[in-house]
């Protein structure tokens, strides 16, 4: 039996028009094949080819809008079952509409490609029942792989949450703490920026954040690392506007890169510096750098750069699944600063 708590029903969405043009262009392709055969060679004319084109796609498309229709009964059933008879149901729209084709072309004193109304009609079912099926298990797995794509892109999310929390959390609620006597103003300051952080976090996996509120989030972290690291932090923003501020973006993008500027970068050099976050649309492409003056790879530890790594690796997964190839995100050490940049499609 299906498991009750999977409310997203598992038969394949023929409603969507990319797979509507599909299972049509698979209906086209059979009756091209058809054509092609070496023992069809003469006997298939121009308006054979229409004809049987005609039908094919009108029975594609009669096929796509039931099953449409039906998807959300049918995946109440359990998926074996469902499935049986979802290609039934294509079976028996295949056997009246070639039934009705042929009824029509008797009517007119033509037999059409000299079969029988029984031999006819149960060919273009059969036909109909394999491309559906075929068609079916098709969409099937895309969907499962997208479903999981988005399950690691969550379990990513979520590692990236769980790493976050104990990273500054203890420093942050000490440094908190021994504010509070001395500047309750930038204690209280700190303790909404901490809280708007981890309930980021928290939510780090569901919906999406925006540029300007993954900048926001940024400045919340580094406002709090600030007073942590003191003159030792320096921040410099280039923001070049236009920007598409509305633009949605997974959450964590921005603050996870900023994090490991601090942590790996600054807070590792006794003189500290500068971290440089620049924002700029070129083309149809928006980048985002976080460039900062870091030691060189050998001298970094291993824990070290396996954290730094597993932040990018999550960033990437994730916007590749929110993007696509076209989201890039790179990043290197070269002359004692560490870059790294992500560019990302505008619509």
């Amino acid at each position: 039996m299906r498991d009750p708590r999977h409310d997203a029903p598992w038969l394949p969405d023929l409603c969507r028009l990319p797979r509507l043009v599909a299972l049509l262009g698979i209906a086209e392709l059979v009756v091209v094949v058809l054509a092609l055969a070496p023992e069809a060679a003469g006997t298939w004319t121009l308006m054979r080819f229409f004809s049987a084109s005609g039908l094919v796609l009108w029975l594609a498309l009669a096929v796509a809008v039931l099953l449409c229709k039906l998807r959300a009964p049918i995946s109440r059933l359990p998926q074996r079952l469902g499935a049986l008879l979802a290609v039934a149901v294509a079976t028996a729209v295949a056997l009246l509409g070639a039934g009705i084709v042929h009824a029509l072309y008797a009517a007119l004193g033509t037999q059409l490609l000299g079969l029988g109304l029984w031999r006819f009609a149960s060919g273009a079912a059969a036909v109909t029942a394999l491309i559906t099926a075929l068609a079916l298990r098709h969409f099937y797995v895309i969907d499962r792989w997208a479903a999981q794509t988005q399950a690691n892109a969550r379990a990513e999310a979520d590692a990236l949450q769980a790493r976050i929390r104990p990273h500054f959390l203890f420093n942050s609620m000490n440094l908190i703490a021994s504010l509070l006597r001395r500047d309750p103003v930038v204690a209280e300051r700190a303790v909404l920026d901490l809280s708007d952080l981890f309930r980021a976090a928290l939510g780090a996996g569901e919906g999406d954040s925006t540029l300007a509120a993954e900048c926001e989030l940024a400045a919340q972290y580094l406002s709090i690392e600030s007073l942590r690291l003191g003159e030792r932090l320096q921040v410099q923003w280039d923001k070049r506007d236009p920007l598409p501020w509305e633009l949605p973006l997974p959450r964590l993008t921005l603050q996870p890169l900023v994090e490991n500027a601090v942590l790996h970068g600054i807070s590792r050099l006794p003189q500290g510096g500068t971290v440089a976050i620049a924002l700029w649309s070129e083309g149809q492409a928006l980048h985002l750098r976080v460039r900062n003056p870091a030691p060189p790879p050998q001298a970094a530890s291993a824990p070290l750069h396996r954290g730094s790594g597993h932040a990018l690796r999550s960033i990437a997964h994730r916007l590749a699944w929110r993007f696509g190839p076209q989201a890039r995100v790179t990043a290197g050490w070269s002359d004692g600063y560490y870059a790294c940049e992500v560019v990302l499609p505008l619509p």
